[in-house]
C-alpha cells in the first residue's frame, strides 16, 4: 500500500516537486476560527473588563476612564493642545472635545485658545485637577491587582501589548 503523495495530503509542492508547506486540515481551520482562539477577541474582551474595573474604581470620583487617561497625560505634561492629547491617547478631536468639555465643567481642567493661533486649544489642569493626582495615586496598583498578575507579570504583559500595538501600527502604515 503506497502512502499519499504530497498533493494528496494537501501540501504545496515546491519547484522540485517536494512538499514544503502543509496546508492546515479542515479541523485545524475550524479550530483557528473559534472565537476563543482569536487574539483580537482576547484583547477586546480584556479591554472591556478593564473598562468595567475602572468604572468601579473611578465612579466615586465622578470620572470616566477616558477622562482619567486625559488627567494622566496632563499630569505628565500640563498645557498640551487638544491635538497633542489626542495623539497620546489615539483619540480624534471629535471624541476628545466633548470629554474635555465635561472635565472643564467639573472644574478639573480649563481650556484656553492659543493667542497666536485661535484654532489651537490648550488644556491646563486646575487646582482640583492637580489635587486628584494624589487622590488617585492608588488607582494603578488597585487596577493592576485586579488582574491576578504580580507586578513583574504586569510589566511583561505591558511590554507585550506595547509591542503588539506597534506591530499592528507598523503593519497598517506599510499597506
Amino acid at each position: 500500500m503506497s502512502s499519499p503523495t504530497a498533493s494528496q495530503r494537501g501540501a504545496e509542492p515546491n519547484t522540485a516537486g517536494q512538499a514544503t508547506v502543509e496546508r492546515p486540515s479542515r479541523e485545524e481551520i475550524r479550530e483557528g476560527q473559534r472565537l476563543d482562539n482569536q487574539l483580537c477577541f482576547a484583547v477586546y474582551a480584556a479591554a472591556h473588563a478593564f473598562g468595567r474595573a475602572y468604572r468601579n474604581l473611578l465612579g466615586q470620583y465622578e470620572l470616566t476612564y477616558p477622562q482619567y487617561l486625559v488627567l494622566l497625560v496632563l499630569w505628565e505634561q500640563d498645557g498640551l493642545s487638544v491635538k497633542e492629547i489626542g495623539n497620546r491617547l489615539f483619540l480624534d478631536s471629535g471624541t476628545l472635545t466633548p470629554l474635555l468639555k465635561r472635565l472643564e465643567a467639573s472644574g478639573r481642567v480649563r481650556r484656553a485658545r492659543d493667542r497666536v493661533d485661535e484654532r489651537q486649544v490648550s488644556i491646563f489642569l486646575t487646582a482640583a485637577g492637580e489635587t486628584l493626582r494624589d487622590v488617585l495615586a492608588c488607582i494603578p496598583n488597585d487596577a493592576g491587582g485586579l488582574t491576578g498578575l504580580d507586578l513583574e507579570g504586569r510589566k511583561h504583559l505591558l511590554d507585550d501589548l506595547v509591542n503588539l500595538r506597534r506591530g499592528l501600527q507598523a503593519g497598517l502604515v506599510a499597506e
